[in-house]
């Protein structure tokens, strides 16, 4: 025996009502986005995080720089000697330019390291703290989901609260149960 197929209108019907409680619970639903990267490094702690690496950058960077141009002198040095050295002294000195070079690579990696490691503890506990502001506006302001706007390619400029997550943040309103208690008790 064959099914019969449900009349068109009622398979219009049954479909409206099955989308109509998503529909309801999406439109309800309170999303925002945050820029935490920007946010962080806006904040007065993330100024002055920025300006202690800038000056660790500035200082290995001026070491890399002379080292660098130590070895393009060593380079022209060679290369104006090639004719008067010999084969074998031209190719140690070419060996121990190259070595040279290396090391300097080695050291460019490393200091790359170290910036991303300090950079790294500087921002860490401010990252934390902004996670906390976050979660507090969230609750405050009745959001269920609050996106790193990095994550999402398209946001209404209207659900970016990058910079009242800054303001609250520099404020000194992280959620610290002292201060947030004491305030709450005053009301």
């Amino acid at each position: 025996m064959k099914a019969r197929p449900l009349p068109r209108l009622l398979a219009i019907g049954a479909l409206a009502i099955g989308l109509a409680s998503p529909a309801q619970a999406r439109a309800d639903a309170k999303i925002a986005v945050v820029d935490v990267q920007h946010a962080v490094m806006s904040t007065e702690d993330g100024i002055r995080a920025q300006a202690t690496l800038k000056k660790l950058f500035d200082k290995r960077q001026q070491e890399l720089d002379g080292k660098q141009t130590e070895l393009g002198r060593a380079r022209e040095d060679i290369e104006k000697q090639s004719r008067v050295l010999s084969r074998e002294a031209l190719q140690k000195r070419m060996e121990d330019w190259q070595r040279r070079m290396i090391e300097l690579q080695t050291v460019f990696v490393d200091y790359n390291k170290e910036l991303q490691k300090k950079q790294g503890e500087l921002t860490g506990p401010i990252l934390k703290k902004m996670m906390t502001v976050i979660g507090r506006v969230a609750k405050k302001s009745g959001y269920e989901l609050i996106l790193d706007r990095q994550a999402a390619p398209y946001a209404r400029p209207d659900l970016d609260l990058t910079e009242q997550v800054v303001q609250m943040y520099n404020s000194g309103d992280a959620g610290d149960s002292s201060g947030g208690d004491e305030k709450k008790e005053a009301k």
